[in-house]
């Protein structure tokens, strides 16, 4: 082995930069989902790295690279063997560990792009499992056929840096697992018509998308593996070159594709085609020319919108970050844009485009195929065994309420930097808030209670409770006819009404957001309160919650106090008699 001190520190400087696309994505996938569930996404990435370095270091490592056999490597607990060119690929130009964290980067990043799809309705238990099962079970497999000298690799397939291995990969385990879990409650109506669920913090969803442009810097260039040539330098340069290309022309396309779709150019659409352009670029940024990279780019931008709009409303796919589009049928298509795109550097074969015929095309295919249906069997039965022991999803009122309180016990990702208190708003004026049944009969107990909240004072002792309560009760004002009429009906009679404002669903709205209807506003409400003796506070709260219920978050809230004394003015009487004629 002879060490190639610049070799290893372009792929240390790499590695770096592979792995700091974790905070890239934890920033992107955060921003794109709703703040009850910060914390839980950020856990989420975090894991998928902690969780995958020591899983790959186990084993994962060796099933990749040890050995050269057609369909696995082989079992090297703790990478303890010896790695030679007779019995792997690994570069022999570096120490052994600087390949294996670049590798463990690579490892990490296929996981993590699972999470995303999966978002806001997850087990974390569940979670954590299966991003183990990712790195020891399917990407050192998947990663030999290609990598590691394994039969595809034998075939003379290519994919540079991983636009099958990693991102294909981990966008069809993505889309299998947002499958199984279903959709979040309130994407779609009781006609299965998708409504809009925006993201909570676009700046961090575009924060997150420059840094792992940035960072796919690394990882395209980086898989040179290599920097001690001037061929070396060549393939690094073009690669860096392709990327930003691919990346550029994709985001301009979607922007423009986009404003004459939808009537205004969409904001995170147009970011999420950036990410596209770098996942179909990433097979062949080393093969490719820059007139390639440009056409490879141009289809991105406009698959990528189509493919979400597709998930969305065809297949009823809930993908809340848009994963299953970048990276699964982007990745598809990198693969097979090499065999089309290909100018023949480095050895790879011509694509169809430049004399090559259907030789690479074909195998590309053949490879995206296989890899696709590995990835789900073996996903499949993890995911269905993982659902049958510790759940996949989350019960329907922890997912209404947000996972960070449920799985972490964490009141706000944003504790000191609301501006109100966010526990009094109805609901965030930039969030769905339909819960997918507008049928009170038919409404689960917890989609009543998302609805129409309760709070009630703590009862007192019995010698102080005076069997008195006031009940206020905050409503749309389109719902206080219906509600006085009701209230009429149960006994009460006697109410004070005044006119409030309040966060809620105005339909009928034409704003879109990623394609699908945003109906939010701000809405005129009612404050109505009554105080009761003879009537059961139950009885008032079952009424007011049948009335209210139209299937969304911030139906109405009921709050419940306890009255002390009631002096009728007029007469002098007190208590239960002072109310006998508002009863």
């Amino acid at each position: 082995m002879k060490i190639e001190v610049t070799t290893v520190i372009w792929v240390l400087v790499c590695t770096a930069l592979v792995y700091f696309m974790q905070a890239g994505f934890a920033l992107c996938e955060a921003g794109l989902t709703r703040a009850k569930n910060t914390g839980n996404i950020l856990m989420k990435n975090l894991m998928d790295f902690c969780i995958g370095t020591p899983c790959y270091w186990f084993v994962g490592f060796g099933l990749m690279f040890f050995g050269t056999g057609k369909f696995i490597g082989g079992f090297d607990p703790l990478i303890k063997g010896s790695y030679t060119a007779a019995n792997s690929v690994v570069p022999q130009t570096m120490p052994l560990w600087c390949y294996v964290i670049f590798e463990t980067c690579f490892c990490a990043t296929a996981a993590t792009i699972v999470s995303g799809s999966m978002a806001e309705r997850t087990n974390f238990k569940a979670y954590c499992i299966y991003s183990a099962c990712v790195s020891l079970f399917v990407y050192p497999v998947t990663g030999h056929w290609g990598w590691g000298g394994g039969w595809l690799a034998q075939l003379g397939f290519h994919d540079f840096a991983g636009s099958t291995m990693v991102h294909m990969v981990g966008g069809t385990i993505a889309c299998l697992g947002a499958w199984m879990l279903g959709p979040r409650i309130g994407k779609y109506d009781k006609n299965g018509k998708a409504r809009a669920i925006p993201g909570h913090n676009l700046t961090a969803m575009a924060l997150g998308v420059f840094i792992l442009w940035f960072c796919w810097f690394g990882f395209n260039g980086g898989s040179t593996a290599a920097m001690s040539t001037g061929k070396n330098a060549f393939e690094a340069s073009l690669a860096f070159m392709n990327t930003n290309l691919a990346a550029a022309v994709a985001t301009v396309v979607t922007m423009i594709f986009t404003w004459i779709r939808y009537g205004k150019p969409d904001v995170s659409m147009t970011f999420n085609a950036s990410l596209a352009g770098l996942v179909a670029i990433t097979a062949g940024c080393d093969c490719v020319t820059p007139v390639g990279a440009f056409f490879i780019g141009l289809v991105s931008g406009i698959i990528v919108v189509l493919s979400v709009e597709f998930f969305d409303n065809v297949a009823k796919i809930d993908d809340p970050v848009g994963a299953v589009s970048v990276h699964m049928v982007n990745g598809v298509w990198g693969t097979i844009a090499v065999g089309l795109f290909s100018a023949g550097y480095d050895g790879v074969g011509k694509g169809l485009f430049y004399g090559g015929g259907f030789h690479q095309l074909g195998i590309q295919v053949l490879a995206f195929i296989t890899v696709q249906l590995y990835a789900l069997v073996v996903m499949f039965i993890a995911f269905k065994i993982i659902d049958k022991t510790v759940g996949l999803r989350v019960p329907e009122e922890v997912e209404i309420d947000g996972l960070d309180y449920a799985e972490h016990g964490l009141t706000s990702a944003y504790s000191g930097f609301a501006i109100t208190d966010v526990t009094d708003m109805e609901v965030d004026a930039n969030e769905n808030t339909d819960l997918g049944e507008d049928d009170f009969e038919q409404a689960s107990q917890a989609q009543i209670n998302a609805a129409v909240k309760v709070r009630e004072e703590t009862p007192l002792p019995a010698d102080l409770d005076s069997g008195m309560h006031k009940v206020t009760i905050i409503c749309r004002l389109s719902k206080f006819d219906a509600l006085k009429k009701a209230l009429n009906k149960l006994g009460v009679t006697g109410m004070t009404m005044s006119q409030v404002m309040g966060s809620g669903i105005e339909r009928g709205s034409t704003s879109k957001y990623r394609g699908a209807v945003v109906d939010s506003t701000l809405i005129p409400k009612v404050k109505v309160e009554v105080i009761i003796g003879k009537i059961p506070v139950d009885s008032v709260i079952e009424v007011a919650k049948q009335t209210l219920y139209t299937g969304h978050i911030g139906d109405g809230k009921i709050f419940v106090y306890n009255v002390a004394k009631v002096v009728k003015v007029r007469t002098g009487e007190e208590d239960i008699k002072a109310l006998a004629d508002v009863e």
